[in-house]
């Protein structure tokens, strides 16, 4: 809810200000080392202990794919969402066998299929390092800090990884007001145990997307291997047998992937009228050209339907977000707590000094980013994204020999040393590639480069070398041979001059953008990035000393503990009841009877007289959550799985710059409903057994 406050004097500035800026009732994506204990104590009576928060943090796993997941047996099963693995049962598919159509289900151990390119990460330890990195950057101008910092930062990680085995990562939080050491236990040889067909998996589909009442099991199963043998965790997470009811305590624990509501007024009107609106544009355009791609055949749609549901899901979430900053509420929400805080701050002279001119700062940055932000799109960032795969390796391949005769601390980020298996995993990955998917999707970036910066730009025409679009992608896609793995690792492991002398048309075309594509980003990151980091500190220092350290950070795709209660929500005249049952879907899809959308699988209407229809299939609560949290689990008081969160309703997607618990609901299959369809639709005993299992004594 938004409020409005008047100022009566610098006391009273510093009152208005923490009665604003205080999260709602259940907002918050908390670290867990700064959990919001006495919230929880106040709020919901509940004590978290310990104990309770170290099951919870290493039960949970973040996967490469891009999601969340859970540890839900002592036999390494983990569960996550089928929208979350649904790149990894296209991996696994083919035209004679669609995964993604079909589902999966493996009846013994030995069935689980290997699932290539991907690997999942449970947070093992978390160290405060910001006195390193700011040590590191002490007395230098915004440019040389950021490069110091970054240096900084892959020095601690390399370290981290040699002295304990373990992957490393340094967290920007606080958008550079702090920075923590992340170990996480890294496991890589990940199985698919179960799969529903995608007809239930993401049942309404894009019509429903966002919405409530919803009837979808979005739920797979994957496994965890070790040394070969299913993993044997210290940690997981136990079944709920009960689930819930309205009302009740949650917790989502899981990796929400990007936020900023913490971001100045400025920086939201560059959000708003420079990279939301290009993000829109790419998205859009990229919807209809794989839409016009998976019209030519249903081999066609197979290979193109994992893209498609991306952009899709992704095209309505921007257009969530350009809506909230267009509402002038939030942005005058926005602006009256900036205006507070800046008044408190201008009220102590000292802090004045210290941190009064961090705003025009980042005003100062988001000009910069302005000027060069059709050029930055154009060229697809600070990674050179070309819209193929076969680019994207191809771009690896370039900078790779690169960077890798640099020391590490000298080299792009991502090729730090710690960071190369990740780039050699996608290098060396078995996932099927398609020519003719790889010509559209080069054509596309190439075209949308042409359309921002016009046909005779020079990043434009070195990009086209005097061709079409499409006879450009054609040249360099039908030309490599990077569609072979072998060949892949043949260059990388290359000799400088054995590599020089490839002819390979993909990589002349990255060698030949490279230059443009790296200039740019280092103007980025002296002019934009490290400005901001500077600046950020110090409102997050600000902020500190008028709030205290109980402030939560903007998300980053890492480990965060959100709370709330299962609540429905009046949305107009319409009252919504926080819970759907199984009857609903038969009752949906005899309403849109025809409707692809909501045709359910023969495994389900083969059950429709037999089925327990008043079984609890998704429910909503006020938990705060956002994009990464996709296969988070949800958990009672106890630790007990009582949900896997699978969305937001359209009222959420907000979120990214202010959180509500009016509306917002976060959207989650039920624990009993996904038992449910386990035992009475596909018979899985052997998946029922295993997550009842752990109710017994260890």
């Amino acid at each position: 809810m938004l409020r409005t406050f008047t100022l009566a004097g610098a006391a009273g500035a510093v009152l208005a200000l923490s009665s604003f800026a205080r999260p709602t009732p259940d907002e918050g994506m908390w670290l867990f080392n700064n959990a919001p204990a006495r919230q929880l104590e106040e709020r919901y009576g509940f004590e978290m202990t310990p104990a309770w928060s170290e099951l919870v943090q290493k039960s949970c796993v973040r996967i490469s794919v891009g999601g969340s997941g859970s540890i839900v047996s002592p036999n390494g099963l983990v569960m996550t969402n089928h929208h979350v693995a649904s790149d990894l049962l296209e991996r696994l598919s083919s035209a004679d066998r669609n995964l993604l159509e079909r589902g999966f289900f493996a009846a013994s151990t030995e069935e689980e299929l290997v699932c290539p390119d991907v690997h999942m990460d449970v947070l093992w330890s978390i160290t405060d390092v910001t006195a390193e990195v700011d040590t590191s950057a002490a007395g230098l101008d915004a440019a040389a800090a950021g490069t110091a910092r970054r240096k900084a930062m892959t020095a601690i990680e390399d370290s981290a990884k040699e002295r304990s085995g373990m992957h490393a990562e340094v967290v920007t939080l606080y958008q550079g007001g702090r920075y923590h050491l992340y170990l996480y236990k890294r496991f890589d040889d990940i199985r698919l145990v179960f799969a529903p067909e995608k007809a239930i998996a993401f049942y309404g589909g894009d019509n429903d997307n966002f919405e409530f009442p919803r009837y979808c099991l979005d739920v797979t199963f994957l496994r965890i291997y070790e040394g070969g043998n299913p993993y044997q965790p210290e940690h997981y997470l136990r079944w709920s047998e009960n689930g819930t009811k309205e009302g009740d305590l949650v917790f989502v624990a899981g990796h929400p992937g990007s936020t900023q509501r913490l971001n100045t007024v400025a920086h939201l009107e560059y959000l708003r009228d420079h990279s939301v609106p290009f993000a829109m544009h790419r998205l859009m355009r990229l919807e209809v050209l794989l839409n016009i791609f998976s019209g030519k055949s249903a081999e066609h749609r197979r290979i193109a339907e994992g893209d498609l549901f991306s952009v899709q899901n992704s095209r309505k979430v921007y257009v969530g977000r350009m809506a909230g900053l267009l509402d002038p509420a939030v942005m005058e929400a926005k602006r009256v707590e900036e205006s507070r805080l800046r008044a408190v701050i201008a009220g102590n002279p000292e802090w004045q000094e210290q941190w009064g001119g961090a705003w025009y700062e980042i005003a100062v940055a988001q000009q910069t980013a302005a000027n060069m932000a059709r050029r930055y799109s154009a060229i697809g960032g600070s990674a050179m994204g070309l819209g193929s795969e076969l680019a994207a390796y191809a771009t690896m391949l370039v900078r790779l020999h690169e960077e890798r005769p640099k020391t590490s601390t000298e080299r792009l980020r991502e090729f730090g040393e710690g960071s190369l298996p990740q780039i050699f995993q996608r290098l060396y990955s078995p996932a099927p590639l398609y020519p003719e998917f790889e010509v559209m999707r080069l054509e596309s970036a190439l075209s949308l480069m042409a359309e921002l910066l016009g046909a005779d730009d020079e990043l434009v025409a070195t990009a086209l070398a005097g061709k079409s679009p499409r006879a450009r992608a054609e040249e360099c896609v039908l030309g490599s041979k990077l569609m072979d793995v072998a060949e892949r690792r043949r260059l990388a492991e290359a000799s400088a001059d054995e590599f020089a002398a490839s002819d390979d048309p993909l990589i002349e075309l990255v060698r030949s953008l490279d230059p443009m594509a790296r200039a740019l980003r280092t103007k980025y990151e002296d002019e934009v990035q490290s400005v901001e980091r500077a600046a950020y500190a110090k409102i997050s220092a600000a902020r500190f000393a008028v709030l205290g350290e109980m402030v939560y950070p903007d998300a980053t795709f890492t480990l965060r503990l959100s709370y709330g209660a299962v609540a429905g929500y009046q949305d107009g005249d319409r009252s919504i009841p926080p819970y759907t049952v199984f009857a609903g879907v038969f009752a949906k899809a005899a309403e849109r009877k025809g409707e692809d959308w909501y045709t359910l699988p023969a495994s389900w209407t083969k059950v429709a007289d037999s089925i327990n229809g008043q079984t609890p299939f998704n429910f909503v609560s006020t938990n705060d959550i956002i994009g990464g949290n996709s296969g988070s689990p949800v958990i009672d008081r106890k630790g007990e799985v009582v949900g896997l969160i699978f969305d937001g309703n359209i009222q959420s997607l907000i979120g990214n710059y202010a959180f509500s618990d009016v509306q917002a609901r976060s959207v989650s299959v039920d624990a009993r409903g996904i038992m449910g369809a386990l035992e009475q639709v596909y018979g899985a005993d052997r998946i029922v057994n295993e997550l009842r299992a752990p109710n017994t004594p260890r």
